[in-house]
């Protein structure tokens, strides 16, 4: 077909990619709290471009469903199933033919199961029977699931729901006739932000996220007993404490924003009985629109507001020290607090992190791990605190940058506790802790198993993977990590759950199949090189199924790219990809191209590297094809690929560096451009891992934007965007004005929008679509001519 002549129907792509696609997953496997069940949900790959089309409500940077009050993409699960993870036992389970389920809670007990499913008129609350599987309706489609989750545990045989009004009448009518002008000011304030889209744009917007984000707080027992908590709110989340006897209520109120999406917007935090009555108020935050665009930068006012894992009833919570600002310089960033109910004494302040704070893990009355990290030197900590005596200085237990992946300790494995929330598993002895690594190293990834002592900090390696497997370890079942359960895969083996358990030989827990036996046959190797000023790199190697080198030659190859960068040369090429990993193409991959005969270099490291006070994007487009140049003469020289057939393509940001290698270089013979933005003029206050705004850095923006220099593009250029691409930067209209650009300067250039996709493609016409556009511009611009 003439790639000149527009489509006037949907394609798809050769043989045997439709018939891959069409092809059902593996399921997704979730394990209870208490390790005891494992649950299996079926889920499509891809969605009818039919549901796509449905209406949607863009409100404050959410997208909502208006017949269901439910995120507008919300992919539901098609099936559930339940499995005993000692015995062999399958539990089966009634729901309704053709469900929709989400939204999954796991009671405080682990032995139930309550989620939603959706009807065409909303959803409606389940609840299923671990034991038993036996399933009951709660509720009728009621809930509303439009910002938060719908419904969450109150205790074993209780939860708490948000509901929409049982008065509420139709959505507010959008005026015919404007009934005055929009008129925004800012007077003297500094307010900047990154680039938002589905923002609230108008009074009757406003009103429409009124309408759809007011819920009732219910309480609702197993029996089907409904107790009203709270009338009417724009609530967030309702959580309830570990005991259960209290709530964590957040709700947003005016003034909302037209520039900010709703996670910004004011809200006010309250702590309230299990009657509803409000007993304490934790926040009033105001509309946060002054934030600095510094990637350390956060609200002022108390932040992060959350249950304490280990206790009955402790609400603990974050404020800035340095009025969110990270370029003041003060001894200390951020300060932990935490408030016992019943939340009339003052706060006790339990820490404070010198970097900005990044999260902890609740243990015991005396022990809890806490991270703090810094973006701009890429440094993190670990310590291990005292709750109960602040006083006493903290532990030390790692100092490291974050870029360095190869010292990387790993996180602490929990367990449930006394209230069936997540706290820090101890070991037997009760002197250490288990650490979960993925284990990077030079010769690849071999996730691992440490117990940590915390009195001497000594480690021991209880357990790694080995060749030719990929395994890392899903729940341990016991103190002395003994009985464990672990997710298997090789190149040559598709993933499944294992139990291994001492002296007995494992059992298999499932046994999924290969999806895409037509792919059996791919080569994929680790490949690693250097970059001409030594910096190392690496990148994955995948080679058709069958080929032979001496038989088949040198191929035409795709280099599937995305940029990174650091501010140490030293970390910059580590390697940070699984090989061992079984490897089928999903959604809209690269690797479908190997069906087609041809190689793929995915991922090549391009690190842009940036030391002490240099700015890593100061030197982006010379870095960016020495790095390239690096990996086309790696496999060039090995004689895989074809240096007179060589294309380049990447999405998102690797869209952005598509364009900047065939503007900058003559290396490719063509491009693939998916989802990108190309005028960095348009996302003025920063980008990717750019910190600086654009008067800031002027040179670099406009030297890094590939639509400054699009005039030195003489390689045929595929474009693709989705209609409605939610992206923060990558609007629909980079890729417009690209294209028109391009094609006023008399260049080979192809543009497919895709109707309804968002930044990732999920139709089953749209994806099927993608992969034929990009077999047919590779068949036409690297196959060899007839």
């Amino acid at each position: 077909m003439d790639l000149s002549t527009p489509e006037a129907a949907w394609q798809l792509p050769p043989a045997p990619i439709a018939q891959i696609l069409n092809a059902s997953p593996p399921p997704t496997v979730i394990v209870s709290p208490n390790q005891s069940w494992l649950v299996e949900l079926e889920q499509p790959s891809l969605t009818p471009i039919g549901e796509m089309a449905e209406l949607q409500v863009p409100l404050a940077g959410l997208l909502l469903n208006p017949q269901t009050n439910a995120p507008a993409r919300h992919q539901p699960y098609r099936n559930l199933k339940i499995k005993s993870v000692i015995s062999d036992t399958v539990i089966p389970v009634s729901l309704p033919s053709n469900p929709k389920i989400g939204f999954l809670k796991w009671s405080p007990d682990s032995e139930k199961l309550s989620f939603t499913l959706t009807q065409a008129t909303g959803l409606e609350l389940w609840v299923v029977e671990l034991a038993t599987g036996i399933t009951k309706k709660l509720t009728e489609a009621i809930l509303n699931a439009s910002y938060g989750s719908p419904q969450r545990w109150l205790n074993n045989d209780t939860l708490i729901c948000k509901l929409i009004l049982p008065e509420r009448g139709e959505a507010p009518k959008k005026p015919i006739v404007p009934t005055k002008p929009m008129v925004e000011e800012n007077l003297g304030r500094k307010t900047p932000s990154r680039t938002y889209t589905n923002l609230l744009e108008t009074p009757h917007d406003e009103e429409l996220f009124t309408y759809y984000l007011t819920s009732t707080l219910e309480k609702i027992t197993l029996d089907g007993q409904r107790t009203t908590l709270l009338e009417s709110a724009l609530i967030h989340e309702a959580k309830a404490s570990p005991d259960g006897n209290f709530i964590l209520l957040t709700t947003i109120h005016r003034p909302f924003s037209y520039q900010l999406p709703v996670s910004f917007f004011p809200k006010q935090i309250h702590i309230l009985d299990s009657s509803g009555k409000t007993l304490y108020q934790v926040a009033d935050l105001p509309l946060a629109d002054n934030i600095s665009i510094k990637f350390d930068a956060v609200r002022t006012g108390r932040r992060r507001v959350v249950w304490r894992s280990d206790r009955a009833a402790t609400v603990c919570w974050l404020e800035a020290l340095d009025e969110g600002d990270p370029t003041q310089k003060v001894p200390h960033h951020d300060v932990l607090f935490c408030l016992d109910a019943p939340f009339t004494s003052p706060p006790e302040q339990i820490w404070q992190s010198e970097y900005r704070f990044q999260h902890v893990i609740w243990g015991t009355e005396d022990i809890a791990i806490v991270w703090e990290k810094w973006y701009d030197t890429r440094k993190q900590r670990i310590w291990q605190i005292n709750p109960s005596q602040p006083n006493i200085p903290p532990q030390l237990l790692s100092d490291r940058s974050f870029e360095d992946k190869y010292q990387d300790p790993g996180v602490p494995l929990s367990t449930p506790g006394i209230y069936g929330r997540d706290v820090l598993r101890f070991t037997a002895d009760g002197k250490g802790i288990y650490l979960s690594g993925r284990g990077a190293s030079p010769q690849g990834i071999y996730p691992f198993i440490d117990t940590l002592d915390l009195e001497t900090q000594s480690k021991q390696r209880l357990w790694q993977c080995q060749d030719p497997h990929f395994e890392s370890v899903v729940r341990l079942l016991d103190d002395q990590a003994q009985t464990i359960i672990t997710r298997r895969q090789s190149q040559i083996e598709p993933p499944n759950y294992y139990l291994k358990t001492p002296n007995q030989p494992e059992k298999l827990l499932t046994n999924y199949q290969d999806p895409a036996p037509q792919l059996a046959g791919i080569h994929k190797e680790l490949v690693q090189y250097q970059r001409a000023d030594g910096v190392k790199l690496s990148a994955t190697l995948y080679l058709p199924p069958g080929y032979d080198q001496n038989r088949d030659g040198a191929l035409a190859t795709m280099f599937w790219v995305y940029p990174e960068e650091f501010k140490d040369r030293e970390f910059a090429g580590q390697v940070t990809t699984a090989t061992n990993t079984f490897s089928r193409p999903m959604g809209s991959s690269i690797l479908f191209l190997l069906t087609q005969g041809y190689a793929v270099l995915s991922g090549p490291s391009i690190p842009i590297v940036g030391e002490g006070d240099t700015e890593p994007n100061d030197t982006y487009v010379e870095q960016l094809i020495a790095g390239t140049q690096a990996a086309v003469d790696y496999v060039v020289n090995r004689g895989i690929a074809d240096p007179q057939r060589l294309g380049i393509g990447g999405h998102s940001y690797g869209a952005f560096t598509t364009v900047n290698l065939l503007a900058h270089s003559s290396i490719f013979k063509m491009g693939i451009a998916r989802s990108g933005a190309y005028n960095r003029t348009l996302t003025p206050f920063g980008f990717q891992g750019e910190q600086r705004n654009f008067w800031e850095a002027m040179d670099t923006y406009i030297n890094m934007s590939p639509f400054t220099h699009l005039e030195k593009i003489q390689s045929p250029l595929l474009l693709i965007h989705g209609e409605k691409d939610s992206n923060p930067g990558t609007y629909p209209l980079q890729t417009e004005r690209l294209y028109e650009a391009l094609k006023g300067l008399g260049a080979t250039v192809r543009y497919c929008v895709l109707p309804c996709e968002d930044h990732s493609y999920r139709s089953i016409e749209g994806v099927n679509h993608v992969l034929w556009e990009m077999v047919n511009w590779c068949d036409r611009y690297l196959k060899p001519k007839a």
